[in-house]
């Protein structure tokens, strides 16, 4: 299966849009929904919870050192955008659909 990902480069990042859903019963990568990836935490989105936990499970998932990943934009949104460092697209695809349970 092809992730239908919207992975766009910014310089030599990948910008790695994200659909938020906070207060889910377990953390975790649902999958892709609408060109994003949908991740689940189970924390609430207030000061921040939310956003900590989601690049908790997205550094965790992913297999990502801290200084790899960052909020790119959408801190109070829930559409995000996750900017990741030194991965090619290819590696980033194939951690992902792991982490989704998935083949590409």
């Amino acid at each position: 299966m092809n992730l239908a990902l919207n992975l766009e480069m910014d310089g030599t990042a990948i910008l790695l849009p994200v659909r938020a859903q906070p207060r889910s019963s377990k953390n975790g990568i649902e999958g892709v929904h609408d060109g994003r990836l949908k991740v689940c935490v189970t924390q609430v989105p207030e000061k921040g919870k939310a956003n900590k936990a989601l690049l908790k499970v997205l550094q965790t998932a992913l297999k990502l050192k801290r200084s790899q990943i960052e909020l790119y934009k959408g801190e109070t949104a829930a559409l995000k955008i996750f900017r990741i460092h030194e991965i090619s697209r290819d590696e980033l695809y194939t951690r992902i659909a792991d982490a989704a349970g998935q083949s590409r």
